[in-house]
C-alpha cells in the first residue's frame, strides 16, 4: 500500500523541528500505540510571563513512522510559546490541518502527538502540586 503524504508532512519528517531531549525537563509525556508500535516522548520547560505559565522550550523523541515523526515535530511547533491552557487545547485536527492533511489510516498518529503533549503538561502540573 502506497500512502500519499503532503509536502508539509514530508518536510517535518525529513527535517523535524525540536527533535531531541531536554535535560531536567519540567514535564515529560510518554505515549505509545501497541497496535502500530509508535512511541513518543514530549519534554517541556515552562516559563512565566505576567503570572501565566507558558511553554518556553519543547522537544520530542519518537520511534515510529513518517506520520508519527511529522506530527511530533508539528505539535512542538504549535505548542512552543503558548500558555499551558492553550497548549492543552491543541487537537489532532489542529495537528493534521497544520500538516496539510494526513492519510485517514495515519490520523491516530496526530492523536498520539497531542496526547503526549497533554501528558507532559499534566506531569508538570502534578509536580507543582507536590511542591505545595
Amino acid at each position: 500500500m502506497t500512502l500519499k503524504y503532503s509536502r508539509k508532512v514530508m518536510e517535518n519528517f525529513l527535517h523535524p523541528k525540536n527533535m531531541g531531549e531536554i535535560k531536567n525537563p519540567d514535564g515529560i509525556g510518554k505515549i505509545g500505540n501497541p497496535v502500530c508500535g509508535d512511541v513518543m516522548w514530549i519534554y517541556i520547560k515552562v516559563g512565566k510571563k505576567k503570572e501565566k505559565e507558558f511553554i518556553k522550550n519543547i522537544k520530542f523523541k519518537t520511534f515510529g513512522c513518517t506520520a508519527a515523526i511529522a506530527t511530533s515535530s508539528m505539535v512542538t511547533q504549535l505548542a512552543k510559546g503558548k500558555n499551558l491552557d492553550d497548549a492543552k487545547k491543541i487537537t489532532r485536527e489542529n495537528v493534521a490541518k497544520s500538516l496539510k492533511g494526513l492519510p485517514p489510516i495515519k490520523m491516530h498518529c496526530s492523536n498520539l502527538a497531542s496526547d503526549a503533549l497533554k501528558k507532559a503538561i499534566e506531569d508538570y502540573k502534578s509536580k507543582q502540586t507536590q511542591k505545595t
